[in-house]
């Protein structure tokens, strides 16, 4: 599992082989969230609000979605978006 980005110790990657929808997991201490590329939705996992709100707002910079959607094909490249 690659890790893409460290923000703030907050760890994000993208597993090769990975079940759809695009996704990325956040890691921060014990917590793990997924998140939707797309639409930028939390849809399994915990963590603290303040550190997904840094993580959404990290995503919706210019181009932080692009990057990740193509990290995310790249590694699962059998998968549709």
């Amino acid at each position: 599992m690659p890790t893409l980005c460290i923000i703030d110790s907050i760890k994000l990657e993208i597993y090769a082989h990975d079940h759809p929808p695009p996704h990325f997991h956040a890691r921060y201490a014990e917590f793990e969230v997924l998140i939707e590329i797309k639409t930028l939705q939390l849809y399994a996992g915990t963590i603290p609000a303040p550190i997904s709100k840094k993580i959404i707002a990290w995503a919706k910079q210019k181009g932080e979605q692009s990057f990740l959607l193509e990290n995310y094909l790249r590694l699962n490249p059998d998968r549709q978006t």
